[in-house]
């Protein structure tokens, strides 16, 4: 009688951190609330974010220029830490 197969073992628990279970789109949303299109635009000097900036160009954009989207997750954990720290 063989055994039945072994189950892969579940992937570790992301509990710290904070990007994880957020959309791109819920990022990008976050940041435009926080800093507005022209601050973001200087923080994150892309061009989707300079011209004509909206959700969705960014979104397209971020999803094909995976530089540019750790950069913008980058920024917003840097939100994240200035909030908690009682900044902006």
């Amino acid at each position: 009688m063989q055994n039945p197969p072994e189950t892969p073992p579940a992937p570790p628990k992301q509990a710290n951190n904070p990007l994880h279970g957020l959309t791109l789109a819920a990022i990008v949303e976050a940041l435009q609330a926080h800093y507005g299109w022209e601050e973001l635009a200087r923080l994150v000097p892309i061009r989707c974010f300079q011209s004509q900036p909206s959700v969705n160009s960014s979104l397209k954009f971020l999803r094909q220029t995976p530089w540019a989207r750790e950069k913008v997750e980058g920024l917003y954990l840097f939100m994240l830490r200035e909030k908690r720290r009682g900044g902006r």
